[in-house]
C-alpha cells in the first residue's frame, strides 16, 4: 500500500503545542453520549464492484500509474461513473483537484560497495538482488563516495520518552544503517517505551529516513525484516523499482539525504560482519534505552542516474449534498492509482494491475455512491474522495488534508477502503487503530446489525494505521476509521482467513500479478459494503462531532482544529 513522506516532527511539536488548548464545548468527550442512529441496508449493486474492479484493472489502464496515460483514463472513468451514479462535482463545480507531483526514475544503478573490511577486500551487492535505493532530491546523478558507515539502531530520536539513537554521533555526510520499526516491537501487548508490539509512527521507514535527513546523514539505509514488515523483499524491490512519485517541494522544505535505501537481512549482515559486529547482538542492544549507535569503520559507494519530470495527478471528488447540514461533511476515502509498470516481470508480464489494491477500494467508492443517491440525501453531506499517489506515500491524501476543498473542521469523520479482501463472508471484521476515536461506538452499532464482531488488528508491529489514506487526515485531526476484511471466516475459520491472507501478500501484493479475477466471491466484500455503508450513512444522519479519546495522538490537533472554527465541530 503506501509509501509515506511525512513530517513527524511537526507533528509531533504541533500535538505537544496544542496539548493544552481548551477543549470547546461542541466536541464530545470520550465519555459523553452519541447520536448514533439507525440505518436501512443499502442497495448495492454487485455488478458495479466487478465492472468498475474489471476495468480498473484491466492492462488498458497500464497499473494506473499517477501522470501516465493510464491516470488520464481513470480519471476520465471515474468522473463518468460517479456523474452517472448521481453526484455533484466535488471541487467548486470541478470533478478534481489537481496534486503537484515530481517523478523521479532511478537508472544506470551501479553495485553498492563497502570497503575497509577488517578481513581486507570489499564487498559487493547488486541492485535489486541485495540492495534498492532512491534519491528524493530532483538531480540528475546521485553518487556516493567512500561515506562512512554508522550503525544507528532503530533510528529514533525521540525526546519525550528520552531515547535518541544519535545522542553523541556525528553523522553529516554519512551513511546510517537502520532497523526497522520500533525497538519494543517484539513485545507482547501493549508495554513497553513504544507501546510494545503496536508500532508508532517511530517504527515506520519514512520516519527514519526524515530523521536520518535532519541528523545530515547523506545515505539511509534501512534493514528489511519480513517478519515486523509483514511483506517479503520482492515487495521492496517492485515498490522502489521504477518510477517514484512525490510532493513538489516548497522553499521551506525539510532536508532530504542524498539516498535513501533498502539492504536485505543477509547483505545487513555480512556488511556487519565485515565490521567485526554481529547483527543479532547489535538488534538486542539497540532494544535497550541508552543505546549508542555504532561507527562501523566501513565506507559505502555507489551512484545512478535520475531523470526527473513535474507533472500534475489529481485527486477525483464527487458529494451527495446533506438536505439539512451540507456543510458538515462525512468522507468515503480509497486510492485509485497503483504502480504502473514494475518489475520483476514473471512471464514477460510488466504491468502491476493493482486489483485487489486498490481497483475493489475505488469500485466500492462508485457502488456505495449510486447507494446512497438511490436512499436519498442524508442530513449531513457525504463526500467520495478518490485519492491519488497513496503507493508513492499517501501524497494524493497528504495534499488534500494540507488544502482541504472542505473544511477539515466541518469534516465529522470518514472510512476509508483499501485493498477489498476476495475471501468470502466473515464473522469479524479486522479493525486497524481500534481504540483511537469514538468512532468505534459507530462500528460496534453497525456491526451489532449483522451480529459481526471485532478484531483488533492481528499484526500491530505492521504499523497499518500509517500505511493509508486516513492517516493523511487523522494526523490533522479527522477521525477515521479503517476496517479491514475478517480473519474469521464463516467457511474455514481463521486458518482459511490467514492462508487467503498469505497466499495474496506472498504471490499478489504489489506484483504484477494482483489481476482480477473472474472467479472471485464477492459475497464477503459485499457484506463489508454494507458496513462501510452504514457507518458512512451513520455520521451523515447524526448530530454528534464524534472525537479522538481522551490522551490519543492526535486529540489536540482536533480540538484545536474545532477552537478555531465558527462553524463545525
Amino acid at each position: 500500500m503506501a509509501r509515506l513522506h511525512a513530517a513527524l516532527g511537526a507533528l509531533l511539536a504541533g500535538s505537544l503545542a496544542l496539548a493544552g488548548c481548551h477543549t470547546p464545548p461542541a466536541v464530545a468527550s470520550a465519555s459523553q453520549s452519541l447520536d448514533i442512529p439507525e440505518v436501512a441496508p443499502g442497495t448495492i449493486s454487485e455488478a458495479t464492484m466487478k465492472d468498475v474492479t474489471r476495468t480498473l484493472a484491466s492492462d488498458a489502464f497500464e497499473g494506473r500509474a499517477p501522470g501516465s496515460a493510464g491516470e488520464e483514463k481513470t480519471i476520465a472513468f471515474l468522473t463518468e461513473r460517479l456523474k452517472a451514479a448521481g453526484l455533484q462535482p466535488g471541487n467548486n463545480g470541478s470533478w478534481v483537484q489537481e496534486v503537484p507531483l515530481v517523478e523521479i526514475t532511478g537508472k544506470d544503478f551501479a553495485p553498492l560497495t563497502v570497503t575497509g573490511a577488517k578481513a581486507g577486500g570489499s564487498l559487493s551487492f547488486a541492485y535489486g538482488k541485495d540492495w534498492v535505493g532512491a534519491t528524493y532530491r530532483e538531480q540528475a546523478r546521485t553518487t556516493l563516495k567512500d561515506s562512512e558507515l554508522v550503525f544507528v539502531g532503530y533510528g529514533i530520536n525521540a525526546p519525550e520518552k528520552g531515547w535518541n539513537d544519535y545522542a553523541g554521533l556525528d553523522v553529516k555526510g554519512k551513511t546510517v544503517v537502520i532497523l526497522v520499526n520500533d525497538p519494543d516491537w517484539q513485545t507482547a501487548g501493549t508495554e513497553g517505551p513504544f507501546g510494545g508490539k503496536a508500532m508508532t509512527y517511530y517504527g515506520r521507514w519514512t520516519y527514519k529516513y526524515e530523521e536520518a535527513a535532519r541528523q545530515g546523514a547523506a545515505g539511509a539505509l534501512i534493514v528489511h525484516q519480513t517478519e515486523p514488515a509483514a511483506y517479503g523483499w520482492n515487495v521492496v524491490e517492485s515498490s522502489w523499482s521504477g518510477p517514484q512519485a512525490y510532493a513538489q517541494r516548497g522553499p521551506n522544505a525539510a532536508p532530504l539525504t542524498e539516498m535513501n535505501g533498502w539492504v536485505t537481512q543477509d547483505a545487513a549482515r555480512a556488511i556487519l560482519k565485515a565490521a567485526g559486529q554481529d547483527l543479532d547482538a547489535l538488534t538486542r542492544q539497540a532494544q535497550a534505552k541508552g543505546f549508542k549507535g555504532v561507527p562501523l569503520g566501513l565506507k559505502l559507494s555507489t551512484s545512478f542516474a535520475s531523470d526527473v519530470r513535474s507533472f500534475k495527478s489529481h485527486n477525483v471528488i464527487g458529494i451527495l449534498p446533506g438536505r439539512e447540514k451540507p456543510d458538515e461533511k462525512v468522507l468515503h476515502t480509497a486510492h485509485w492509482d497503483h504502480l504502473g509498470r514494475c518489475t520483476p516481470a514473471p512471464d514477460g508480464d510488466d504491468i502491476c494491475n493493482g486489483a485487489i489494491d486498490n481497483a475493489t477500494g475505488t469500485a466500492a467508492l462508485v457502488a456505495l455512491a449510486e447507494a446512497n443517491v438511490k436512499a436519498g440525501a442524508p442530513r449531513r453531506s457525504l463526500v467520495f474522495l478518490a485519492v491519488t499517489a497513496e503507493e508513492s506515500g499517501l501524497l494524493g491524501a497528504s495534499y488534500y488534508a494540507q488544502n482541504p476543498v472542505f473544511p477539515l473542521s466541518q469534516t465529522v469523520g470518514g472510512v476509508n477502503m483499501d485493498a477489498l479482501r476476495m475471501a468470502g463472508p466473515a464473522k469479524d471484521v479486522t479493525v486497524v487503530g481500534l481504540g483511537k476515536s469514538q468512532l468505534d461506538r459507530f462500528l460496534e452499532a453497525a456491526l451489532k446489525v449483522d451480529g459481526r464482531t471485532i478484531t483488533p488488528d492481528a499484526k500491530p508491529e505492521a504499523g497499518y494505521y500509517y500505511r493509508s489514506d486516513h492517516f493523511a487526515l487523522a494526523k490533522l485531526g479527522v477521525p477515521m476509521l479503517y476496517v479491514d476484511g475478517g480473519q474469521d471466516l464463516v467457511s474455514g475459520g481463521r486458518a482459511a482467513g490467514e492462508a487467503i491472507a498469505k497466499d495474496y501478500t506472498d504471490k499478489r501484493y504489489h506484483g504484477p500479478k494482483d489481476e482480477f479475477d473472474d472467479s472471485w466471491d464477492w459475497s464477503g466484500v459485499m457484506a463489508d459494503l454494507q458496513l462501510y455503508y452504514r457507518l458512512g450513512r451513520m455520521m451523515a444522519m447524526s448530530a454528534s462531532w464524534p472525537n479522538w479519546v481522551d490522551g490519543d495522538e492526535f486529540r489536540a490537533i482536533r480540538d484545536e482544529s474545532c477552537a478555531g472554527s465558527d462553524k463545525g465541530c
